[in-house]
């Protein structure tokens, strides 16, 4: 999962050096802590936060296979 949100934020991002992807491991869920430069946070989360949704909902959609729960956490 770690892989997919990442090909989505550095396609997404300009400052691709500055993305960093910790992943903090549950026993049933899984949480995604996400940091972009401050500049690329508003291209991450998008307009009204629709493009940020959209990305959780696609995590959520490969996590649901694997019986998972899944947060992602953005952080500028």
């Amino acid at each position: 999962m770690k892989e997919i949100i990442e090909t989505i934020i550095l396609n997404l991002v300009d400052n691709k050096e500055a993305v960093q992807i910790n992943e903090l491991q549950g026993e049933k869920s899984v949480v995604f802590e996400v940091k972009v430069a401050e500049g690329d946070m508003g291209k991450v989360i998008g307009r009204q936060g629709r493009l940020a949704q959209s990305i959780r909902s696609v995590v959520k959609a490969v996590a649901s296979r694997q019986q998972k729960k899944v947060t992602i956490e953005f952080i500028g």
